[in-house]
Order: structure tokens, then sequence, then C-alpha cells
């Protein structure tokens, strides 16, 4: 039996569609050998398991919050389903939609992991001093993850048996199975000479949402920041979700504003969107209403 092929790992929901376009076109581009792997997407349309505890509390951060779909990140619960849809076999990564190939993913696929499940980088800031560990970029050697079973464990969280945060942390695994990649490799709002992996993870100021209305909703605990956590209680109960946030920022590094245009603009040249794709995401309030106009200044990345 020929063995399984590497493969890429994207999971996305309808509102990071075109973030999960884009990377997929990013990690081929930028591939010394882009057909030694496969990219394929996870949509949380195609799982309805998720779906399905739509206005069910489940537990987060100790605290008991909604499952909705609206959430810009209802997907991330997608990152443990990879081992399964391998069949338990060979090699994958999986990516968050907001990470773009900057180099060759192919030299993370074929990376010795040293007898290790997982490898993956440290969380920054207050979680990542709590021992929270990124998930947002995981090298998986399937063969070890047999014990991850997306939706039996999805369910546990609405049991109040599992913590949404210790799960996607990863501090539900054996410290002895982590390994860890340099940070480039899931490098966060930082582009420079040596980022192998752009990950836009600072939700507020992602380069395609700038000046749409925020529609994530941010942690309720106080993560060392005094009052923080129930004031956020407090505006999630009078307010809704996303109620006072206000609007996407832009963010501060241009370069990487242009980077993801300029994929974005090889993506139209290519077919892989159309205009009518994006003015669509536009009516959705899932791209900033500039886009049109930011592709037109928006020059042409380097070959």
């Amino acid at each position: 039996m020929a063995p399984v092929k590497p493969t890429v790992f994207i999971h996305t929901n309808h509102k990071q569609w075109l973030g999960a376009v884009v990377s997929e076109y990013s990690l081929k581009r930028n591939a010394k050998r882009p057909d030694g792997f496969d990219v394929k997407v996870i949509h949380t349309a195609d799982h309805p398991f998720l779906a399905e505890k739509e206005g069910q509390e489940f537990l987060r951060d100790g605290f008991k919050r909604a499952w909705t779909m609206e959430d810009l990140q209802s997907f991330t619960p997608l990152r443990f389903m990879p081992p399964e849809l391998m069949g338990y076999e060979g090699r994958a990564v999986v990516i968050d939609p907001d990470i773009f190939a900057v180099r060759d993913v192919g030299e993370l696929l074929e990376r010795d992991m040293q007898g290790k499940a997982i490898l993956c980088r440290p969380r920054s800031g207050f979680k990542g001093k709590s021992g929270c560990l990124a998930s947002s970029v995981m090298l998986l050697d399937c063969a070890k993850l047999t014990h991850w079973r997306c939706a039996e464990q999805f369910d546990e969280l609405f049991r109040f048996e599992r913590d949404y945060m210790d799960w996607i942390c990863l501090k539900l695994e054996d410290p002895e199975t982590i390994g860890f990649f340099e940070t480039v490799w899931n490098d966060f709002d930082r582009l420079a000479d040596d980022t192998r992996l752009l990950h836009n993870t600072r939700r507020l100021t992602q380069p395609w949402k700038t000046g749409l209305p925020i529609d994530w909703t941010p942690a309720e605990k106080s993560y060392g920041i005094p009052l923080l956590g129930p004031v956020m209680r407090l505006r999630h109960k009078l307010f809704g979700a996303h109620g006072l946030l206000g609007k996407y920022l832009r963010h501060p590094d241009r370069n990487q504003e242009r980077f993801f245009f300029g994929l974005v603009r090889e993506c139209l040249d290519q077919g892989l969107l159309t205009e009518q794709q994006l003015r669509e995401e536009m009516a959705k309030n899932h791209l900033r209403h500039d886009a049109l106009e930011l592709l037109d200044r928006t020059p042409k990345l380097a070959a």
C-alpha cells in the first residue's frame, strides 16, 4: 500500500472562507515541490455536529458560554480532526485560515519530529505564561494521535467534562508527546526575512477586516488584568456577544496588508477568486468594503 500523502489542512467557517482560499493558494505558490503534499479545507458546514450545538452552553475558561456558529472562530474544534481524516496515518499540518505561507511548508512536513506526536509553538502573553500552546499551527504524526476523536470530544464540552481552553491549548495532551518548532512557523503578526508561515493572529487588525464591525466573542477571563473578566461578562450579558466592541482596526504593518492583497490579486488573475465573490464577501461584512480599491493600489508580489 502506498504511503499516505502529507497533507496541510486549513480549517475554516463561512466568515473566514476567503482567508482559507488565499491560504491554500499561498501554500502551493511558495512550495518548492507543490505536488509533494495535498491541501484540504475543513469547513464547518461539512461537519454538522458543530451546528447541532447552536445556543447550548459549553465550558470555556471555567465559565459557561453559549455556542454559536456565527462566532468568527467557530471552526477551532476542527483543529483536532486531521488524524481522523488521514485514517490515523502519515503526516499532517493543520493551520488556521488566517495563516499564509511566506516560504515552503514542505520543509515543515519533512521535519524530524524526534518521536513526538505534535510539534507546535508556545502562545505569547498571559496565555503563554499559563502554559497554553499555540494549536493554530501543528505538525502531526497522525499514527500517534488515535485518541483524537473530534466530534466526541467536542460533545464533552457541553457535558462540562472538558474545558475548551484546556483542549485548544493542548493541556490535555501528555507533555512528553509534544515538541516545538521555531516561532517563524507560526509567526504572530510578524513578517520578516525569516518568516515561514505568517499568522495574522490579532483578530482586531486582520488586514482584510479593517473598518468592519467586530464579530468575535472576546475571552471573559481576566488574564492578569484586574476586573477585565467580570466587566467582559457583564458587557456580554447586557449588550450581547459583540455589543460595544467597535470595529476592526488597520494592521500596523502595511507590508502584511500588501502581502495579503497581493495574494488575493494573484488568486483573481488565476481564476481562483472572482470579483463577484469579493463583492459578496463585502456584502456579508466578511471583507473590508474598500477591498477592490485597495487591490488596484497593491503592487505585484515578488516571484
